[in-house]
């Protein structure tokens, strides 16, 4: 974690982002991320090159008679090679040039160059007209600033925090089209501690900027574990997303050479097409109606029921099926809606998964929480082997947990979960499927409910139709909760109108076509 200034009482990260966007003037927030964040990325790789630099200068023990220069002396310990022209001095040194944009720029380039797992990743964009170079000097030695004195050693750890903190900054900056490339971190945080990661392969096929992976590697390291115990595999269709999740991974030092980038996508073009995965971690868009459906209708993923060519939300479901390993688990985010909807075959869909024994929790989630979508959402949580030995046989039941009233306002339109929201989600998850369990109902909260009578209610995964009413509180607002309603139904509503719109179009191409 990065530390507070002893002068003031906010934490580095939040004074450099408030120094930072100051600069940003007339940019938009789209683009002036790429300028920070591959700063701050330039800024890692280089202080851990000039760390090991001045090792093998000094040629003490096991650097004796070493090249400072010779790549593959870097190479050995995994550290990117960083010429002399792109070097954080040099870059410092130059801040206050009138070209240093385009000195930038070369440097980046030469990077790329004499690493080419970096080919194609970083960003090249500081000689642009918009960007004026006084600004650019600044926010160099601002960043240069990062560490604030602590070994370089501790600096990659700090550099990491700063870059995601303003990932979610920039996120929250950007609106609706920053949620394309951002999870918010508590969802994230959530489902790593739901799953529980220690080790195997990790696999999301939707990856965005790289946060379920960061989150997963955090994790096992918090629980004593081994980094190297788990192996990361990843696709994005979005190039500029790519990017920063490259960047994202290698600032922490994870192995990112398995996070693939076409332009097609995961359906069209599965990078990882044999890959059979421990843990599923994913939060692919909401309701995709161009996701190439018509094309696909016979595709050997879709064992539980061809979903709509208007609705990606089941294609998303049996794609991280498909990858899931005999015994593996998946953790998803999707739409409210896929909870309810019988559209277009998506209730046979849902049913057939549930009798397949797939199933394992739903978590109803407080509006909110994602930027680019007032839509509800919930977490899926899925297991291909739900009598296994790990935990106790849960076939027979599936867990509903309704956390919609959880969640506090981090600002007027952004909500997220506290550590306690989080926990007491896990907690309530974990004490229900393992084999020593004290897991009790609690109404209004969560339900242990029989598969007979989720067939009862017509195979529908509403946590809320399973964990009935709370008990009575006397404080309880009615305002609050009418308000609360009010905004779901609303959401609904629209959601429901988008799909009509969507079948509306598709059948009007369907006449034209014919």
């Amino acid at each position: 974690m990065a530390k507070s200034n002893p002068s003031t009482e906010e934490p580095l990260e939040k004074q450099l982002w408030k120094a930072a966007d100051k600069l940003r003037k007339n940019i938009d927030a789209a683009e002036y991320k790429h300028i920070v964040l591959g700063l701050i990325f330039l800024k890692y790789i280089s202080d851990s090159f000039e760390e090991l630099h001045d090792k093998l200068i000094a040629g003490t023990g096991d650097y004796a008679g070493a090249d400072p220069e010779d790549k593959d002396e870097y190479k050995a310990e995994n550290i990117f090679f960083v010429p002399p022209t792109a070097r954080w001095t040099f870059m410092q040194s130059n801040a206050k040039h009138p070209t240093i944009g385009k000195i930038i720029d070369d440097g980046m380039d030469a990077i790329e160059r004499e690493n080419p797992t970096l080919k194609g990743v970083l960003p090249k964009v500081y000689a642009r007209q918009n960007l004026d170079p006084t600004s650019l000097g600044e926010l160099i030695d601002l960043i240069s600033n990062i560490a604030l004195g602590d070994a370089k050693a501790r600096s990659a750890d700090i550099l990491g925090h700063v870059f995601e903190y303003f990932l979610g900054e920039f996120a929250l900056a950007e609106g609706k089209k920053g949620g394309q490339f951002y999870t918010p971190r508590s969802v994230v945080e959530l489902l790593v501690k739901m799953l529980e990661p220690y080790k195997g392969r990790v696999f999301d096929p939707c990856c965005g900027s790289g946060g379920m992976f960061v989150q997963s590697e955090k994790f096992v390291l918090e629980h004593s574990g081994k980094i190297n115990d788990l192996s990361i595999y990843g696709q994005e269709s979005n190039q500029t997303t790519w990017r920063l999740a490259r960047m994202n991974l290698a600032i922490r030092g994870i192995d990112s050479s398995q996070v693939k980038w076409n332009s097609e996508g995961s359906f069209l073009n599965d990078a990882h097409q044999d890959l059979k995965a421990d843990y599923i971690i994913a939060n692919p868009p909401f309701n995709v109606s161009d996701w190439s459906g018509e094309q696909l209708r016979t595709d050997g993923r879709w064992q539980y029921g061809t979903p709509p060519s208007g609705n990606a939300n089941f294609a998303w479901l049996q794609h991280f099926i498909y990858h899931l390993n005999p015994s593996g688990q998946a953790g998803v985010v999707l739409s409210k809606g896929a909870l309810t909807s019988k559209s277009s075959g998506e209730g046979d869909i849902r049913k057939n998964l549930i009798e397949a024994g797939l199933i394992d929790c739903i978590v109803n989630l407080p509006a909110k929480l994602f930027l680019n979508t007032q839509i509800p959402a919930g977490l899926w949580f899925m297991s291909r082997n739900r009598a296994n030995g790990k935990f106790r046989d849960r076939r027979a039941e599936i867990l509903f947990i309704d956390a919609r009233n959880l969640g506090h306002l981090i600002n007027r339109r952004t909500r997220e979960l506290s550590e306690e929201d989080i926990q007491q989600i896990t907690d309530t998850y974990h004490n229900w499927r393992n084999p020593d369990s004290t897991y009790e109902d609690i109404p209004g909260f969560c339900c242990a409910a029989p598969i007979e009578r989720v067939k009862e209610l017509d195979y529908v995964l509403t946590p809320g139709r399973y964990v009935g009413l709370a008990e009575e509180d006397v404080d309880f607002d009615f305002a609050e909760r009418f308000t609360q309603l009010k905004a779901e139904f609303e959401a609904q509503l629209k959601e429901e109108a988008e799909l009509n719109e969507r079948i509306i179009k598709n059948l009007a191409k369907i006449r034209t076509n014919g």
